[in-house]
């Protein structure tokens, strides 16, 4: 393979506005933002993609932005939407987060939160399962080649410097946060939907025997409960991740169009 820096050279500003973006991208986006990864390697694999990318680009008109200024604007421009792209791919998985924090509150998890040094937060410790299942099945099913084609084929929806951040965009931020709790919700309803029967079923009990310890005999039914019901809904994790990763395609689409005006 050769790499070719005769067109990185004839078109430097290009690659620059190429690599700014997808920077942003890289470094906002759930599989490739990890802090775990070397900020380096991130620089690295963006300056790899943008060479790629670069020559499949269309040529855009910088001649309203040939001054210092506005290429400072053009440059914040093109790195607040890689920002904002991968922010979408961000919120749409975190939806993990909201379902786990759910299902540990009725199963009895919720004070053993776990610290995840990746986001530097404490998380539910079912949210640390699925979202490290969730990225395994990416890898494995090549998801990450499909989001890498999509951040590409994103300079053809939307060309170098015809960026505009209007009010649908804003809309769009506002809709997606209920989108991600109506995610999360639906996630966690089989297991606490389990979770509320059996507590209706133990007060049932309560009331009829009074001589039982209902308390400590709940603790631990609740508890092989809802792993049994987390070990049932694995088997749909697969479909799960084709509708977060259509999610994602969808939130990405709407935001193109809405930021090309």
């Amino acid at each position: 393979m050769t790499i070719p820096f005769d067109t990185l050279f004839g078109a430097w500003d290009v690659f620059l506005l190429v690599f700014v973006r997808l920077t942003g991208i890289f470094v906002m986006s759930p599989l490739f933002g990890r802090r775990n990864i070397p900020a380096m390697s991130k620089i690295g694999f963006a300056f790899v993609m943008s060479i790629l990318v670069v020559q499949g680009v269309k040529m855009p008109d910088l001649a309203p932005w040939n001054s210092l200024l506005g290429w400072i604007i053009l440059l914040a421009k093109e790195f607040l939407t890689g920002l904002m792209l991968g922010f979408l791919a961000y919120a749409v998985f975190s939806s993990m987060y909201v379902a786990g924090q759910l299902i540990d509150m009725r199963i009895g998890f919720g004070m053993v939160n776990v610290f995840d040094p990746v986001s530097n937060v404490q998380i539910p410790i079912t949210a640390n399962f699925y979202i490290i299942l969730i990225t395994l099945f990416m890898l494995v099913t090549d998801g990450h080649h499909l989001m890498l084609i999509s951040l590409s084929e994103s300079f053809a929806k939307l060309p170098i410097g015809e960026v505009s951040f209007t009010a649908p965009l804003i809309d769009q931020m506002v809709r997606l946060m209920g989108t991600i709790f109506e995610i999360g919700f639906k996630i966690a309803a089989p297991i606490t939907v389990s979770i509320l029967v059996t507590d209706m079923a133990l007060g049932i009990i309560s009331k009829s025997v009074p001589q039982m310890n209902v308390f400590m005999l709940g603790m631990p039914v609740k508890i092989l409960l809802g792993l049994l019901m987390i070990y049932i809904t694995m088997t749909s994790f697969h479909g799960l991740l084709d509708y977060l990763m259509g999610g994602t395609y969808r939130e990405m689409e709407t935001f193109l169009k809405a930021a090309g005006g």
